[in-house]
């Protein structure tokens, strides 16, 4: 029998863990169902407005609810059973697949109704990614959380790739949004009883004593809210990581324009809307499983910095592109990039934060993720309703690159950071939050 010692195992050590077989099969299935619903919302609403700001509205209405209740998911995080709030995150999201499903039998050209649901589906992101960033320390021993980690973003990348192509075939085949919407509640209810068999092991005596010290001192209050925004702002290094990947990501997103790439430019159906979606998601995921194995070791910082200036560079070919495959590679490059700013952030936050506040603090960083993500997919169906869908893409990319050279200048601790280590992180930047 193959134990979590056996050298076999050596690569997947974290898959030895009940907990963490059921954490990683119920976030698959709940990034595959908003994957493929993302696809459905995004052709159908185009295809009932014709108007690119609509699907701007669509980044905006997921945006607005973090923005509003990140300070108060993250505090519930730290203070509240985590596996249960997962468990209720996950059957809101289904609640909002079933909602879409209604309309679209119903009342199929209210985009409004549309809106409303996707406000909803903002609201079951503001406390799910908190708690689920969280918890995952608690699935497995210590010394197993770095595969753990790697195999948490690969799981991750490889739903953001199923999901939207699945959904783009699905809309095709059943010509229209309802076999999606029908498919995307199955697989949340499958998470659902997938995270019911989660049990976080205990927090160790250290953990325990720290948590009783931080509640001892610090009552619920704003102060105790604002906790996570202190921390990043004390922390230069992990404030320009993030700002500069939230800055990049929000004026070089082209996500939202998809749906008009593959209707009036790129001339291709749903599937083909899928296929694009899916690009940066295989990119990402490839660059994940060179990076778990050729390590970032050194000029953690210049490494960034170049991931996100190709970034930048291949959104402008992307949006002069009118070739299906040419635009496919460079999503595809895209996504790489991302890949490596995602990793070196990712790590830098994991590194410097206590599990105390690992809730306001994954808080703090799913707002700005979500200003990238969502507000991004407003600013581009903005500047599309503006100036036309090209030209947005292509200044959006332009404006990415700006962004580098600014940030260059303005984080030294950032051109500067070499190896990312515990090591290079100050006793104050790791425990202490004023």
């Amino acid at each position: 029998m193959l134990t979590a010692k056996d050298p076999r195992l050596a690569g997947h050590v974290a898959f030895t863990h009940p907990n963490f077989v059921a954490y990683t099969l119920a976030r698959f299935f709940i990034v595959v169902a908003l994957e493929m619903q993302s696809v459905a919302v995004g052709w159908q609403v185009y295809e009932i407005t014709r108007r690119p700001l609509a699907l701007g509205y669509v980044g905006l209405a997921q945006f607005f609810p973090p923005f509003v209740l990140f300070l108060f998911a993250g505090h519930a995080a730290d203070l509240f059973d985590r596996r249960k709030l997962l468990m209720v995150c996950y059957a809101g999201y289904g609640v909002c697949s079933v909602l879409l499903l209604a309309i679209s039998w119903r009342a199929s050209q209210s985009v409004h109704l549309i809106y409303v649901v996707l406000v909803l589906v903002g609201v079951c992101r503001s406390f799910s990614f908190p708690v689920s960033r969280a918890i995952l320390p608690h699935l497995v021993p210590e010394e197993h959380f770095s595969n753990a980690i790697a195999w948490n973003s690969s799981t991750f990348q490889v739903a953001s790739i199923a999901g939207p192509a699945v959904g783009g075939i699905a809309y095709a085949a059943f010509r229209g949004p309802e076999g999606v919407y029908a498919i995307a509640v199955a697989v949340s209810i499958i998470s659902v009883l997938a995270t019911v068999r989660i049990h976080p092991l205990p927090a160790s005596p250290q953990e325990k004593d720290a948590a009783n010290k931080t509640a001892g001192k610090e009552p619920v209050s704003i102060r105790t809210v604002l906790a996570g925004f202190r921390f990043i702002w004390q922390k230069k290094l992990i404030l320009g990581s993030i700002s500069l990947d939230m800055f990049a990501v929000l004026l070089g997103g082209a996500v939202a324009l998809l749906p008009i790439y593959a209707k009036n430019i790129l001339h291709t159906g749903p599937w083909g809307l899928g296929l694009l979606r899916s690009a940066p998601g295989v990119g990402a995921a490839l660059m994940a499983i060179v990076v778990a194995h050729y390590p970032i070791r050194r000029r953690a910082g210049w490494t960034m910095l170049l991931a996100v200036a190709v970034f930048g560079i291949f959104t402008i070919v992307f949006g002069i592109s009118r070739s299906l495959t040419l635009s496919l590679v460079a999503l595809f490059l895209t996504g790489a990039a991302d890949m490596v700013s995602v990793i070196i952030r990712a790590t830098l936050i994991q590194l410097a934060t206590p599990d105390e506040m690992r809730g306001r603090v994954n808080a703090v960083d799913m707002l700005f993720i979500g200003v990238s993500n969502e507000l991004g997919e407003f600013e581009s169906g903005l500047t599309a309703q503006w100036f036309g869908t090209v030209p947005a893409v292509v200044l959006g990319g332009i404006g990415t690159l700006a962004v580098i050279a600014t940030w260059a200048w303005l984080f030294q601790e950032l051109r500067q950071a070499d190896q990312l280590t515990v090591a290079e992180l100050t006793p104050d930047a790791r425990g202490n939050v004023g």
